[in-house]
């Protein structure tokens, strides 16, 4: 696979900085990562864009790969792999165990997936955000991320 396009890294940057930020503004807040391998089952490993332990649950920083599911994971949709990244990966019953939220890099209004509860096997809430609104999520207490931060500009 092709490494990520500028839009893309730029996207995955800011919801990395922002959750980063949200992290260090209080204790107990868990650890974000950037993509890590991610054991979905005996047989697969997938590597989502951005990924965050609750407090308690992060790995250790010499524990082997690949690591736990994480409590939140993000994809920043790509033209290439939009179809694996809502289809595939959140139907495993691991990956839809944990919150899931996927974002398009391409165009505004921003669509976002998630699914609303555990264990569902699918997106079932979908949203369109677009420049002044906030991305949010209910297992980050008190997290917002301005959308005018992940693009900035442009």
């Amino acid at each position: 696979m092709n490494e990520p396009t500028w839009l893309h890294g730029t996207v995955r940057g800011g919801l990395h900085f922002g959750l980063e930020a949200w992290v260090r503004g209080a204790p107990g807040r868990g650890a974000v990562n950037d993509p890590i391998d991610v054991l979905v089952d005996d047989r697969n490993v997938f590597g989502p864009d951005v990924v965050w332990y609750r407090d308690g649950r992060v790995p250790g920083l010499h524990d082997p790969r690949p690591y736990a599911m994480p409590d939140l994971v993000a994809e920043v949709r790509s033209p290439s792999t939009w179809r694996f990244d809502i289809g595939t990966k959140p139907r495993r019953p691991p990956m839809s165990a944990t919150g899931w939220v996927s974002c398009g890099s391409r165009t505004r209004p921003l669509p976002c997936c998630s699914a609303s509860a555990v264990r569902r096997p699918s997106f079932d809430e979908a949203l369109e955000l677009t420049r002044g609104d906030l991305l949010s999520s209910p297992r980050l207490r008190g997290f917002e991320l301005p959308l005018d931060e992940l693009f900035g500009g442009g």
